[in-house]
């Protein structure tokens, strides 16, 4: 399961301040392809536990953290090493390709 963000500090203390990989998915409740993803990233969290952080925010709920974090769109997935940002995908997409995303980071 995917840890929930709540605010820039948590943001900042999860993901800014952590030190290893991270997946962050800035998503919204009324957001079909947000939802459509949302069991896939449990599965992911599940299968990279230990080794990907891989957390929501909820980009109504959080909109200043979801400025700071320069989205414009949602789904959007940061991948993050160090608490940089290094790649992003926007949008919906099969687990392959969140896979694939997620290997790269590690690799």
């Amino acid at each position: 399961m995917s840890k929930e963000i709540h605010s820039a500090a948590e943001f900042e203390k999860e993901i800014t301040n952590h030190k290893g990989y991270a997946l962050v998915d800035f998503w919204a409740t009324w957001c079909g392809p947000c939802r459509a993803i949302a069991s896939i990233l449990g599965q992911l969290a599940a299968e990279y536990a230990g080794r990907v952080k891989i957390v929501k925010v909820d980009a109504d709920q959080n909109p200043e953290t979801v400025a700071a974090a320069g989205v414009t769109s949602i789904p959007t997935l940061g991948f993050y090493r160090d608490g940089e940002r290094v790649d992003v995908l926007i949008g919906a997409h099969p687990k392959p390709v969140y896979i694939a995303k997620i290997e790269e980071l590690l690799a």
